[in-house]
């Protein structure tokens, strides 16, 4: 009886220490990730991201491309660029890893659709990543 429980005491700690081992990452989670850019070639204008995660945000988690109309992206985008660059440009008040540069988005020019889908979609990003409020109520969302 001691050996039989013994024997079962065994086989239960193989069993708990085999379902804890690692598992191998798959390839997938373990290539570095792309930087998504934002690009209009005719009007010579380009936004390179490289934060984590954003890839992953706008492939799976932002709403589907058409989902906003460009006047509406358009609108948040210029709201948001003036306290980006603003935030961009006093580093002793705000995180300077988040706010590296200023964006060069003049509320003149047609950046067209994918510029702004991208753009918009990267505030919403950072705004729940690095839990800020770039205004617009958007401080809310959530990224799961």
């Amino acid at each position: 009886m001691k050996i039989l429980k013994s024997l079962l005491f065994l086989i239960l700690i193989s069993f708990i220490l085999w379902n804890c081992s690692s598992v191998p990452i798959s390839k997938k989670k373990t290539e570095k990730e792309k930087p998504v850019v934002i690009a209009n070639d005719s009007l010579e204008y380009e936004i390179i991201i490289i934060d984590p995660g954003f890839n992953y945000f706008l492939n799976a988690v932002a709403q589907p491309v058409g989902y906003y109309t460009q006047n509406y992206m358009e609108s948040r985008n210029k709201a948001w660029v003036i306290t980006w660059n603003m935030r961009a440009q006093n580093p002793m008040q705000y995180n300077p890893n988040i706010y590296e540069n200023t964006i060069d988005y003049q509320p003149n020019i047609d950046y067209g659709y994918e510029v702004n889908y991208k753009l918009f979609n990267y505030f919403l990003f950072a705004q729940q990543k690095y839990r800020m409020n770039l205004g617009g109520g958007f401080n809310s969302f959530r990224i799961n």
